[in-house]
């Protein structure tokens, strides 16, 4: 279809903007792109209560041997264990062929890794779930086609890639969030040039200074949509401009590249969602909403660590703090909530939100629960952590503990009132399989790849995902998670853009309340951070007329009493 008027008008600015004279040569190849595709819009609303999705690799549950593709057996064991509606999509992570870190360095963009099955096995488990797509933007595989023309110095590749020199004492502000050296030498038919890799060797960073390598991405891009990806996640995307003389993150090109892929996609794929992947501080990391023109959902990353922190400190004052402080997105954006994912729990957005010792107690809480720690190069030479790497249910054990039921039951207590707290609260759940499931470490994992995030990254047949749900724990997590999202997806107070009103009733209580957006109920969610009971007095909360609580039943009125680490619900009595 034409790119309508409007539309055209703006990628013009922008490109102008990006690429000067050769602007053209970019929106020729996007309307190419808009005459190939015409696609139905994907729903009305962009969400609603219902809306909570499980982040999973496609290979996460396999069948037993030469049993057929991974990703049917995933999708057959999600619907026969009742997630399909307490569930309303599914991220799949990276599922294209690759060649290491478990699917994000993309070797084809266009195909599905075999391991996984096929398009129509894609298309198949998006009957019953929305799906999410991984756009893995910022980078390839050293085996992708792309950089093998490359290397063999071949129009239009070899200025899809970026050279520099390694001696340019420039490259030493360049952010870096990995402790290998930032450029890697190849040989290519031209001689050996010093390649830009961010992320390790094996993931080349793509040149999106290049106008035919943004057009080919946005194929890629608006391809996913076609394949029926309701939500793309921008992985990384803070790195996608570089500059010399910047730190390389957060430039405003980068900025006005994620404009210019919204535009794309509203014209050619309506009621697509963008999410942005953006492992940073939170004044940085909001800033991917842009004017709402750029992401509709961003991860909020500062969550992890610090409910973490809170419940492993039984002490809610920095996560308070920040919950009081989050802003309101605005109509048509909303946050991506989450614990865990197949990355570890990040740290750098506890700057500024934490204290310095907070955060040393919470890498040696995570080391003496099995869990690793990731560093990251500073430019001064110096390693600071970046990544606690660690299955969230693992991180919210005791390690002092016994092995008895009571400790197994008070294990299973904590960790679910941290999925409880996330997804109550303003956004849009993003719940990591071996979150659902109740994983502990996977230690083994860390000591067949060498990995640290192999530890939150294990995979199962369908044989040893049924053992392990038969233990005691995982079968306590499950169950009760998934009724938590049978309550949630019923209360219209948990809308993504319900407003949220945090309650200051102290350090071992985090609380807020959650008003439908028509005014029809409320909910007062609040859990107890601490190992006692606590007693939660909501005179301050106007007008509150006592209720019921959701999850465990029973009348609440003003002061409700909660045992260690529990969550409470209360819808108000009408």
């Amino acid at each position: 279809m034409p790119l309508p008027d409007a539309v055209r008008e703006s990628l013009t600015a922008k490109l102008a903007t990006l690429y000067g004279d050769r602007a053209d040569e970019a929106l020729t190849g996007i309307e190419a792109i808009a005459d190939r595709y015409d696609l139905p819009a994907k729903g009305e609303d962009l969400w609603d209560e219902t809306d909570a999705v499980l982040i999973t690799y496609g290979d996460m549950v396999r069948p037993g041997d030469g049993e057929g593709h991974a990703l049917p057996a995933q999708t057959q064991w999600l619907l026969d264990n009742g997630l399909k509606g307490a569930l309303s999509g599914v991220h799949l992570l990276p599922h294209f062929p690759y060649s290491s870190d478990d699917g994000f360095s993309v070797i084809d963009y266009r195909a599905v890794d075999p391991d996984v099955g096929d398009w129509e096995d894609v298309e198949a488990m998006g009957e019953h779930f929305d799906l999410a797509f991984d756009y893995v933007l910022n980078h390839c595989s050293a085996e992708n086609e792309w950089f093998q023309a490359f290397l063999r110095n071949e129009e239009p590749y070899r200025d899809w890639f970026i050279i520099e020199d390694p001696d340019d004492p420039r490259l030493k502000d360049v952010t870096r969030p990995r402790t290998h050296p930032l450029l890697t030498p190849f040989k290519t038919a031209d001689g050996t040039k010093h390649v830009w890799t961010t992320f390790s060797a094996d993931q080349i960073d793509l040149n999106f200074a290049e106008p035919a390598l943004l057009v080919e991405m946005l194929d890629v891009l608006v391809g996913y949509a076609a394949r029926g990806a309701r939500i793309l996640r921008m992985d990384a995307i803070a790195y996608l401009w570089k500059r010399l003389g910047t730190n390389c993150i957060h430039l405003p090109e980068t900025h006005t590249a994620l404009k210019v892929m919204r535009d794309v996609l509203d014209a050619v794929a309506p009621g697509t969602l963008i999410l942005s992947e953006t492992n940073v501080p939170h004044a940085e990391n909001i800033s991917y909403f842009g004017g709402g023109d750029e992401a509709h959902l961003v991860y909020n990353f500062s969550l992890p660590p610090l409910l973490l922190d809170a419940l492993t400190t039984g002490d809610g004052q920095y996560l308070n703090a920040w919950l009081h402080d989050l802003s309101e997105p605005g109509t048509g954006m909303t946050y991506f909530n989450f614990t865990a994912s197949h990355d570890g729990v990040g740290v750098r957005p506890l700057e500024g939100l934490a204290p310095p010792e907070r955060l040393e107690g919470l890498v040696a809480a995570v080391e003496a629960r099995g869990g690793q720690v990731s560093r990251r190069a500073n430019a001064d030479g110096s390693k600071t952590p970046y990544e606690l790497n660690c299955t969230y249910f693992s991180a919210l054990g005791d390690p002092n503990a016994s092995e008895t039921p009571e400790a197994r039951d008070a294990h299973v207590r904590r960790f679910l009132s941290s999925q409880a707290v996330m997804l109550a609260l303003k956004g849009i759940p993003g719940i990591y399989f071996h979150s659902l499931v109740g994983t502990p470490n996977w230690s083994e994992g860390v000591e067949e790849t060498g990995r640290a995030r192999t530890i939150n990254r294990r995979k199962f047949t369908w044989a040893e995902l049924d053992a392990h749900l038969s233990g005691a724990a995982a079968a306590a997590v499950f169950e009760q998670y998934k009724s938590l999202l049978d309550v949630r997806r019923a209360q219209t107070a948990f809308h993504p853009e319900a407003p949220q009103a945090v309650l200051d009733l102290g350090p071992s209580l985090v609380a807020f309340a959650r008003t439908a957006p028509e005014g029809e109920e409320r909910i007062a969610c609040l859990t107890n951070l601490t190992g006692g009971p606590v007693t939660a007095d909501l005179s301050a909360l106007s007008g509150w007329r006592g209720g019921e609580d959701l999850i465990a039943g029973g009348a609440c009125g003003e002061r409700i009493e909660l045992g260690p680490w529990q969550t409470v619900w209360a819808k108000e009595t009408a």
